[in-house]
């Protein structure tokens, strides 16, 4: 590896060189799922993004720990402190157990991550599996002097801890400038500031979801849970955490609050976020009401949709653009996708049909050298597609003999072009993934050549003209030589 790599550290707002605490070991934390609906495209980008960042650690030689959670307690509507918890409200709705519904979106979300190739994390840890630790961080705060107990719930003491530490410093925001634009809301004077962010709330006795604590019987703040599972299995100091940009303010920054109340000290090293997708120019979210789930996608079934979108359309659509880019939305955007998902399965495929020669007349060095570089520049995928397009010109020009490589070469060629395509990128041959179904269908080209070639002896034009003209419409190329007939891809 001549590169070292690069990461944007949102916290200082510029790229930085990836040093981990303790390789080849590194700890990584993204935010997961609030689990009370089906997953949609926002909910693919982060899943996807980190998907490749924990491929690519791997890929350098790290050992990765990847913790992502689920969020099943505590999440209140409108990301606020006050407002019904958004699994309960819809438990409620449903007639059903808060724990019911946990289950069945979880089990939706793993099932859509599954069809997107992410791979699943190496800990998985929920929420409501966590209050004893989450009571504890919230003992370690009020001892630190940085919380208060008020009516049974306990809140963060934002103006205390601003006095010792700058809050605001990840989103950019300045808290003086905050509290001259928040008034006191109604149900919000239990607390001493309105920006105060609640770690405890006592629960009204329609709560469906509460547990005993030293303040009350009640719940953990959103915010609180992925302080306390980030600390619990990464330690107190680890190398990255990760999630959307939407959630960089609060959420994050009152993590970083958190966990500098709690240990004196910050406890993560680089802040990753991606950007939003936005749906004709606008944020897609369940709170907008203009978002499309990823079984519409797949099945086709939304007005916004002309097609279905298989998965693999749908992750290469994502990683076509650079992960802390916006994208937007739009079915051509999305059938460019998939033609340019389609052209490098094909080259995929064609790989095995390529003859070694006796010489090589290119050689793979610069494709590897830029395919390394756009990794190491903050994992810039849109630019390592691109080379992986260049590399699929080659393989074709390899099938009609304007380029040749010895064995060793060709097996070298054949190694970083799947290297990059499936195990850092993550993409897959949906149409049909295993070597028998490659072999046929080079064997139904193969067999229609053959065809094609008796036609011609027998001087039958009609049909031979007829197979070529097939062929070219499904995107083949033919061309006749004194060996027999080659044929390739269209680029």
């Amino acid at each position: 590896m001549n590169h070292p790599l690069y990461l944007y550290n949102t916290l200082t707002r510029k790229k930085e060189q990836f040093i981990p605490i303790n390789p080849p070991h590194v700890g990584l934390y993204v935010c997961g799922p609030t689990v009370y609906g089906d997953a949609h495209l926002g909910h693919a980008r982060p899943a996807i993004t980190f998907d490749v960042l924990f491929r690519y650690l791997q890929h350098l030689g790290y050992k990765v720990r990847y913790v992502r959670n689920i969020t099943d307690v505590g999440h209140l509507e409108g990301d606020a402190d006050e407002g019904e918890d958004k699994v309960s409200k819809k438990a409620r709705l449903e007639q059903l157990e808060p724990m019911e519904v946990v289950q069945y979106f979880t089990l939706r979300y793993h099932a859509a991550m599954n069809a997107l190739n992410v791979l699943p994390p190496s800990i998985e840890p929920r929420a409501s599996g966590h209050i004893i630790e989450q009571i504890a961080l919230i003992q370690e705060i009020l001892d630190a002097g940085f919380a208060y107990v008020s009516e049974g719930s306990v809140y963060f003491d934002l103006p205390k801890y601003s006095k010792s530490y700058q809050y605001g410093e990840l989103s950019g925001r300045q808290l003086d400038e905050m509290l001259s634009q928040t008034r006191t809301l109604d149900g919000q004077d239990e607390k001493r500031n309105p920006l105060d962010f609640a770690l405890w709330k006592k629960a009204k006795p329609e709560h469906l979801m509460h547990w005993p604590s030293p303040w009350s019987e009640g719940f953990p703040g959103w915010h609180l849970e992925c302080t306390a599972m980030g600390r619990k299995y990464l330690g107190n100091e680890f190398d990255i955490h990760g999630g959307g940009m939407d959630l960089m303010f609060p959420h994050h920054e009152c993590e970083i609050a958190q966990a500098k109340a709690a240990e004196g000290h910050a406890i993560v090293h680089y802040w990753m976020h991606n950007n939003m997708i936005t749906i004709e120019g606008k944020k897609m979210g369940k709170s907008l009401g203009n978002f499309i789930t990823l079984e519409q996608f797949f099945t086709g079934d939304h007005p916004k949709l002309t097609a279905a979108y298989s998965p693999m359309t749908i992750r290469f659509f994502i990683l076509g653009a650079h992960y802390r880019g916006t994208v937007d939305f739009s079915n051509e955007a999305l059938e460019a996708a998939h033609k340019g998902y389609e052209r490098l399965m094909d080259a995929n495929a064609v790989l095995d049909t390529i003859a070694p020669k006796e010489s090589s007349s290119f050689t793979i060095e610069p494709y590897q050298k830029a395919l390394e570089e756009a990794m190491q520049d903050d994992l810039n995928t849109p630019i390592a597609i691109a080379q992986l397009f260049e590399i699929a010109k080659q393989i074709n020009r390899l099938k009609s003999g304007d380029e040749t490589l010895t064995e060793t070469d060709l097996s070298a060629l054949k190694s970083l072009f799947r290297t990059y395509l499936f195990d850092i990128l993550g993409l897959k041959d949906e149409r049909d993934s295993s070597a028998a179904g490659l072999e046929a269908y080079h064997g139904a080209v193969e067999l229609l050549l053959e065809v094609r070639t008796e036609a011609k002896a027998k001087k039958d034009w009609t049909t031979s003209d007829l197979i070529r003209d097939k062929l070219s419409a499904l995107g083949f190329v033919l061309k006749d030589t004194k060996e027999g007939t080659e044929w390739q891809l269209k680029e």
